[in-house]
């Protein structure tokens, strides 16, 4: 049978790589014809660096506020509030600087000033639906009528993506939600702004990008489109992560690893789902506050693990990809893990077996279990891959 699919292209218009980031936005945002660029920021580079005022400096009058207090996880009540100062400000254009949380809150932002959601409850009208093949879209809304630019400090690679991830304190559960348009319009990729990310964070979410690009390559749904960029994604982080560890102020290692973290995203944003790796790891961060890096550090080998009597040869392309062909791809990621210094079990993270029945779950919930390339039906089986992991 002739293997068929769909590829759909995002709403991106450009990524810039190994450019300074405060030139890069100011002529980005100029490009967007922005006159209110409102920054959201990682708390830490705008109090303790001069990386945010650089920013502000090189945006002038344009700059129309700052918000920098996104925590981890990307709880909806921050969402409100940088909701609520980018519509006092007036916003025509939202830059982030910073990790995951703060790209994804954005993207939330860009859905509640369209939608004039002003309180954490609206959020549940943005939730994702169901469409007539199967997949989630978004809810009956209006679009986002503001674009974003992203400048990430760290590898986890959502600014590549039209999905947002938000966290629902009442019921500490991670929700997804997507809008075409909520990708940012230009991803700004400089190595430099990186050399301020703490050491663990950086690593870690690097181990998070590998993640996209083998549960990618390792997907029941791969395709050849998406394998070109998750094999050469999985190469440059294989080979940039250690150099960053031994050396860090080596830019070019630190470039190659963001260059590899977008070319992560290149399964995802064409239609591959991802797998139980990262299923899991939503329920780590939302109900024990794990960051993500660790949560693929700590489950993405147990995952490969599980999987391989569904899936031996695709795990050979990883194999292959990691320099090491014939070994257990599961072996090569460990041992990849370990020279990073990463926690790598489930006890590391002071995580029991008590907790086990609540996750596997809470993991069925996720849109990426049931996706698993080896099937999994039902809770006793996320069991199992957790007890790999313990």
């Amino acid at each position: 049978m002739l293997q068929s699919g769909r590829v759909e292209f995002g709403r991106m218009d450009e990524v810039i790589f190994g450019r300074p980031a405060a030139e890069a936005v100011a002529e980005a945002t100029q490009r967007l014809g922005a006159e209110r660029v409102f920054l959201m920021v990682s708390g830490t580079l705008n109090r303790s660096t001069d990386e945010i005022e650089r920013v502000r400096r090189a945006l002038g009058n344009r700059c129309a506020g700052t918000f920098d207090g996104m925590p981890p996880h990307t709880p909806r009540r921050a969402v409100i509030e940088a909701t609520v100062q980018a519509r006092a400000a007036a916003a025509d254009a939202i830059v982030t600087i910073g990790g995951g949380s703060v790209t994804d809150g954005a993207k939330a932002v860009q859905l509640c000033l369209a939608n004039n959601i002003t309180a954490v409850d609206g959020l549940d009208a943005l939730r994702p639906v169901k469409r007539s093949d199967g997949t989630l879209g978004p809810p009956p809304c209006n679009a986002p009528t503001i674009r974003q630019i992203s400048v990430p400090t760290t590898l986890s690679a959502g600014e590549f993506s039209a999905i947002a991830g938000v966290t629902d304190e009442r019921s500490r559960v991670k929700e997804l939600f997507r809008h075409p348009d909520i990708i940012p319009a230009s991803v700004i990729l400089d190595p430099t702004i990186t050399l301020h990310t703490p050491e663990w964070l950086f690593l870690s979410t690097g181990i998070r990008a590998v993640d996209h690009c083998v549960e990618g390559i390792c997907s029941g749904e791969a395709h050849p489109f998406a394998d070109a960029q998750a094999l050469r994604g999985l190469a440059l982080l294989s080979g940039g992560l250690p150099k960053v560890k031994t050396t860090p102020a080596d830019l070019q290692a630190r470039l190659d690893c963001q260059l590899g973290s977008w070319l992560s995203m290149g399964p995802l944003a064409c239609g591959v789902p991802m797998g139980a790796s990262h299923g899991i790891g939503y329920v780590l961060g939302a109900m024990f506050d794990i960051p993500h890096g660790h949560t693929s550090c700590i489950m993405l080998p147990a995952v490969m693990r599980w999987n391989k009597p569904a899936n031996a040869g695709r795990q050979e392309l990883v194999a292959v990809a990691l320099e090491r062909p014939g070994r257990e791809a599961a072996d090569v990621l460990d041992a990849l893990i370990s020279g990073l210094g990463m926690p790598r079990s489930l006890s590391a993270v002071k995580i029991g077996a008590e907790s086990f029945d609540r996750m596997a779950q809470q993991a069925m919930a996720t849109p990426w279990v049931p996706r698993n390339p080896r099937r999994i039906d039902g809770p006793s089986q996320v069991r199992e891959i957790l007890e790999l992991a313990a």
